[in-house]
């Protein structure tokens, strides 16, 4: 029998909130100061000071746009992973690592094709692409693991529940 729950410390339940808290006020700060420069280069008489100045403000509109688009993206992740933890449906973090921390790479194909087969399973659940993200980001396919998840979510908010 086990005993009690270990309690969570604030930094691991709030920590990252808190990176993204300062990623954004830096990159607000940034944008702020890139908005000042394009209205002074606007100003000038140059045309190439002027084109500056125009592209001075394109940059920090697409800069803001990206950020929030990650926002929103990594929130609803988290509400689903939310989700999942509530139902006992994550997968668990148990793959071997190398000494540096690095996920053993055999470890993570062999869970990949678990998780694979679940999604091909049942293709219009949004849990088995859900797992099968992590298992692309435990196999170091960053690119698919997101192409997963934004499937996932796209699913779950398909289905009216977000």
């Amino acid at each position: 029998m086990s005993g009690p729950a270990e309690p969570v410390s604030w930094y691991a339940r709030h920590g990252s909130k808190v990176w993204v808290g300062v990623v954004v006020a830096l990159l607000a700060g940034y944008l702020v100061v890139t908005l000042q420069r394009a209205w002074l280069m606007l100003g000038e008489p140059s045309p190439a000071a002027k084109g500056l100045g125009v592209a001075l403000v394109l940059l920090p509109a697409v800069g803001a746009w990206a950020l929030c688009r990650e926002i929103v993206f990594g929130s609803r992740m988290s509400k689903l992973a939310r989700i999942l933890e509530a139902e006992g449906g994550l997968p668990v973090d148990n793959l071997p690592r190398t000494p540096g921390g690095r996920i053993v790479r055999e470890a993570a194909d062999a869970e990949f094709l678990k998780y694979k087969a679940e999604a091909e399973a049942a293709p219009a659940d949004w849990r088995s692409w859900f797992r099968l993200s992590c298992a692309y980001d435990a196999a170091a396919d960053r690119k698919r693991a997101r192409e997963s998840m934004r499937r996932a979510i796209d699913l779950y908010r398909s289905a009216g529940a977000g």
